[in-house]
């Protein structure tokens, strides 16, 4: 038992953490919802990972990305996060890719050396790619839909894409995938109705320190449950 992990290896096992120790993860979009899922499954022992964002860190990021400090500020967000990654536990194999991923350059990435797909994008055409992706080669993909403009952790729920409500975001992709023919997603999303942002406000969604992280940390609760089978 290695003393970094060995609280989580009382709960789940040695075999398990060996399993989440030689699994490879990929997560779209480091964010306020992706940054937390990272931070999750390397505290959680997952041996390697893949960040892929083409954003920066800015000072509105602040507010809730957990990569997001004074220090990291026009830093790449998957650079920032490898950093935190490594104080954390630098035997992680990190790959960074600062690149918006589209439909047009899905094709770059060999979704096959992946484990789980984690999707904490905001597009609706790359969510559709990413599901389309894992999909069409057998790996397990988990999407986040809308955390913006919510102020209720609670409200949250995991379940899959065809029974979700009350989320805008969430019934688009409904709608699509439906189109395609693919089924059996599994969303993270809120039945919260989202709050109109004030007629001041920018056209960027509203956000907070918790429900996008509350949003990630369930997300990678999934991923960890799923890929150790966990089955209490």
């Amino acid at each position: 038992m290695t003393e970094q992990f060995s609280r989580l290896e009382l709960l789940i096992g040695t075999q398990a953490l060996e399993k989440l120790q030689n699994s490879r993860i990929a997560v779209f979009g480091i964010g306020g919802v992706g940054g937390y899922v990272v931070e999750a499954l390397i505290r959680s022992g997952i041996g390697a990972i893949d960040l892929i964002d083409s954003d920066e860190v800015f000072l509105s990021n602040l507010n809730r990305q957990i990569i997001a400090t004074h220090q990291t500020l026009g830093m790449p967000k998957v650079e920032a996060a490898k950093q935190r990654i490594l104080e954390i536990n630098p035997n992680v194999a990190v790959k960074t890719y600062q690149t918006f991923f589209t439909p047009e350059n899905a094709d770059t990435f060999d979704f096959t050396v992946y484990d789980y797909v984690v999707d904490a994008i905001d597009t609706v055409s790359a969510k559709l790619a990413l599901i389309e992706k894992s999909k069409s080669v057998g790996v397990p993909i988990i999407c986040a839909m809308g955390a913006g403009n919510k102020m209720n952790p609670a409200m949250l729920e995991v379940t899959d894409i065809s029974k979700t409500s009350v989320c805008p975001l969430a019934r688009v992709i409904r709608t699509e995938l439906k189109k395609r023919g693919i089924k059996n997603v599994k969303v993270v999303y809120s039945k919260e109705i989202p709050i109109k942002p004030t007629a001041t406000a920018p056209k960027v969604p509203g956000s907070n320190a918790f429900v996008p992280p509350a949003a990630g940390l369930i997300i990678a609760s999934e991923v960890v449950k799923d890929l150790i089978k966990y089955n209490p």
